[in-house]
């Protein structure tokens, strides 16, 4: 039997515990350890002369998005090596709340984009907690948050970033449809189409939950307002560049397409040769741990249908596809796997049944990596994350 379906057996409190007691216990885990992320960050970020504002807050994909926050899309920038690209590459949601926070707080729009990451993240976790509550009990639901708190990239959910707001998004969108809360997943699944262009993930699972419905309407309702969001980003993204298809152009330009996993063997063959940054490799070492990780997913689903969700599947499976099949920059190829929490369910389960002793000392150990690995990735490597 995989050991991906199969819930931990509950402790007698767990039979008798609210549910969002349950959650707020996950979140209380989350919330530690990203704090202590940040505060080694912070940290190290002194030891560096990097202020933590700048550290977290205005550096690679961040400036972009607190430069729209600001001025609106300019269409293009010209960057230090005189390559000219275009800020539609980035999605809008995020900046808008960065503009809408920054008018009513009384923060810099830098700070404001850290607080929404902040929320945001707190948020994810309780959604991933909720969803992998319904389908392996609470117990595995607060591993799998705990192991997604302590993921390699994890460090980018308390920066300005979209990560955490993306992630909240999916989350609750896939609670939405195990719910079948059809018209609320189709909402969340426009404002995921307008944060990431991986909000074609939860588009799909939204689609594929109205096929499996058959003929309820409001799965159908759903599934037609779900890629409204991403639609209508790159719809005007081409109306800006007079083309229908504008927004591939302007992904080519920074360096995106997909190529259904070519580039990606062929750069993981080129760490095998050469010596690059510790951040390719990282990010390898992650990208190849998803696929890994999927396997079991897949088969245990097979093995057992309806024990675990469809649209979990379908979720995972075109984020997965999305980062290994588009070119890109490699080091941000494990971030863009942090929704895809449904891998972890493997690895929860194994942690719950584990010894308490094994159990701690392996997170401990995932800890510290965590925390060490995400002050280098945003202080010391200097590369985009």
């Amino acid at each position: 039997m995989s050991t991906t379906l199969v819930k931990a057996a509950p402790k007698p409190l767990d039979r008798h515990r609210p549910a969002w007691t349950s959650a707020a216990h996950a979140v209380g885990w989350y919330a530690a350890a990203r704090l202590t992320g940040l505060l080694v960050t912070v940290v190290a970020g002194g030891g560096a002369r990097r202020r933590p504002p700048a550290a977290l807050g205005a550096s690679w994909d961040s400036v972009h998005y607190l430069s729209i926050a600001a001025h609106g899309y300019r269409t293009w920038y010209v960057t230090g090596s005189g390559l000219t690209y275009s800020d539609l590459a980035f999605f809008p949601l995020y900046p808008a709340l960065i503009r809408a926070g920054s008018a009513v707080l009384p923060l810099s729009p830098v700070d404001t984009a850290l607080l929404i990451s902040a929320v945001a993240g707190c948020v994810a976790a309780w959604g991933i907690h909720s969803v992998v509550r319904m389908v392996a009990g609470p117990r595995t639901a607060t591993g799998v948050v705990v192991l997604w708190a302590l993921l390699p990239h994890a460090v980018v959910l308390t920066t300005a970033y979209t990560e955490a707001l993306f992630v909240a998004l999916c989350a609750w969108a896939l609670h939405a449809l195990l719910r079948e809360r059809y018209p609320l997943a189709g909402g969340l699944a426009v404002a995921a189409g307008l944060t990431r262009p991986s909000g074609l993930a939860v588009v799909a699972a939204v689609v594929v939950a109205a096929v499996l419905a058959r003929r309820d309407r409001r799965a159908w309702a759903g599934a037609l307002i779900a890629p409204l969001g991403w639609l209508a980003h790159v719809a005007w993204a081409g109306a800006r560049t007079g083309r229908p298809l504008g927004y591939l152009d302007i992904q080519a330009k920074w360096g995106s397409h997909f190529d259904f996993g070519y580039g990606t063997l062929r750069f993981a063959a080129h760490l095998l040769l050469t010596r690059e940054e510790p951040l390719f490799y990282g990010a390898m070492l992650v990208v190849a741990a998803a696929v890994v990780a999927f396997v079991p997913l897949v088969r245990g689903a097979l093995r057992q249908p309806g024990s675990l969700p469809l649209v979990l599947v379908v979720y995972t499976a075109v984020l997965l596809a999305l980062a290994v099949g588009q070119t890109g920059n490699w080091g941000c190829k494990a971030r863009m796997l942090l929704p895809a929490f449904p891998l972890l369910l493997p690895a929860a389960a194994a942690l719950c049944r584990a010894r308490r002793t094994a159990a701690y000392a392996t997170v401990t150990v995932l800890a510290v990596v965590s925390v060490a690995y995400g002050a280098y990735l945003v202080v010391f490597a200097g590369k985009p994350l």
